[in-house]
């Protein structure tokens, strides 16, 4: 049996083209460049590679065609561009997984970004792959342990399951994607950062994700600096590489930070094609861009195993009806909000627990289970209905039995609901019933 280099290497060696199909560069306007030459042959999305005469080859999208040119958006500023210089088309883009990326880093074109040899998987894999056919998917798998508490209990996650989580910049999110990453029951973890700062990379890798957290993940990472090109194909090829490990039937949990900015992205490529803006700046075709995506994870069919996702959005000033959020939330099986105002109490995850839902429910969890759970959003609901009263001071004891029963057990469910480390399931559930005892006897489940 051949090794894994040389397995490597026969897969290099079969992709190398004999001969290329070349352009010239007829015009340079701004960021674009219109090629004329390869109208016959390239195709809409396909990557082109401009060489300058002068300076470092340089990879361009297509974005428009016509019978004579073509226009192409580069990864970046055509700085040293000349008419005339040659433009080689490079077919459309894919990506060539591999069992041995488990543990590493890696740019959106399956190059490494940690400095060490990275072996080149034995086919391409499209980035922009079809979804398993909607009528033999399967449904929603078992639920899952995920480490932490809230996720074993209030808000269940099941195999197959697509989540979305909500928050603005700096409560928390990048950490609980990494504690999920950690503890979530599954074979595979692939990871898009898709815009991160650069920094936030290797602190993301070393030090919130961990030696354990790598060991079973791939990071598929575009920084901020990058084109539009380089972070809009970021989620892509995360999405690629996921597909690759469930179709040999592995559990994968697929996790991307953030959509925002993957639609974002998106946006900058659409609106240099021509698109016009809509949904305040976002071209119409962001809702299908988004929608595709979301579409790819979920249960496989078959032999597949499944793809459980997490998708983060960044919502600015906590509105959930911004258009990246509103676009999401429809395709999704739950989501997860995150509050500015429970971070800055110092409570984290800073899940807004009244205002998350997990669409798995009821049917993840038992009879006395989900009892457990309406109980404790009936005595969150009722604390936060008369919240501002009793900070006042304007609330009397004895009132309302209901209300007497939530102000007394609100601070063992906010504490409950900060439990970032969870034994397993059942002990979650032990423990927010021993909460639950301590609201008044008519109010114990």
């Amino acid at each position: 049996m051949p090794s894994p280099a040389i397995t490597s290497l026969m897969a290099e060696i079969s992709a190398l083209s004999r001969s290329h199909v070349v352009g010239r560069v007829k015009s340079i306007q701004g960021d674009l460049v219109t090629i004329i030459g390869l109208s016959h042959a390239a195709g809409l999305g396909d990557m082109i590679e401009l060489t300058p005469s002068n300076g470092s080859p340089i990879r361009a999208e297509v974005l428009r065609l016509t019978h004579e040119e073509i226009t192409v958006l580069p990864d970046g500023m055509p700085e040293g561009l000349s008419i005339g210089d040659r433009a080689v088309l490079k077919g459309a883009p894919t990506i060539a997984p591999d069992d041995s990326w488990l543990g590493r880093v890696i740019d959106p074109f399956g190059a490494a970004l940690d400095g060490r040899p990275l072996f080149r998987g034995p086919s391409n894999r499209a980035l922009r792959a079809a979804p398993p056919a909607a009528t033999r998917r399967r449904g929603l798998g078992s639920r899952v342990e995920t480490g932490l508490t809230v996720f074993n209990t209030m808000l269940p996650i099941v195999r197959g399951q697509r989540v979305g989580l909500f928050a603005g910049s700096g409560v928390g999110k990048s950490t609980l994607l990494a504690n999920l990453a950690r503890g979530l029951q599954a074979d595979v973890a692939v990871i898009a950062l898709v815009g991160e700062r650069g920094r936030e990379v290797r602190e993301f890798v070393d030090r919130t994700l961990g030696p354990e957290g790598m060991a079973r993940s791939v990071v598929i990472a575009a920084t901020s600096d990058q084109s539009a090109i380089v972070r809009r194909r970021a989620a892509w090829s995360a999405m690629a590489v996921a597909e690759y490990f469930r179709d040999q039937g592995k559990q994968v949990l697929f996790l991307t930070d953030s959509v925002t900015r993957f639609a974002e992205a998106h946006r900058e490529i659409a609106l240099a094609g021509g698109e016009e803006p809509s949904l305040r700046g976002f071209p119409p075709s962001t809702s299908q861009m988004i929608m595709s995506l979301a579409e790819r994870a979920g249960p496989g069919s078959g032999t597949m195993g499944d793809i459980t996702a997490i998708f983060s959005v960044l919502v600015a000033g906590s509105d959930m009806d911004e258009p990246v959020a509103d676009i999401l939330r429809g395709v999704l099986d739950g989501h997860v909000v995150l509050d500015r105002q429970i971070a800055e109490r110092g409570r984290f995850p800073a899940i807004d627990l009244l205002r998350s839902v997990s669409r798995s429910l009821p049917d993840a969890a038992s009879g006395d289970e989900n009892a457990l759970i309406t109980g404790a959003r009936r005595l969150l609901g009722a604390y936060e209905r008369v919240e501002v009263m009793i900070q006042a001071g304007l609330y009397t004891a004895g009132s309302d039995p209901e209300i007497d029963a939530a102000i007394k057990v609100w601070p063992l469910l906010d504490a409950f609901l900060a439990q970032e480390e969870a034994e397993d399931t059942a002990a979650s559930f032990a423990n927010l019933a021993q909460c639950l005892a301590a609201a008044e006897p008519k109010n114990r489940l």
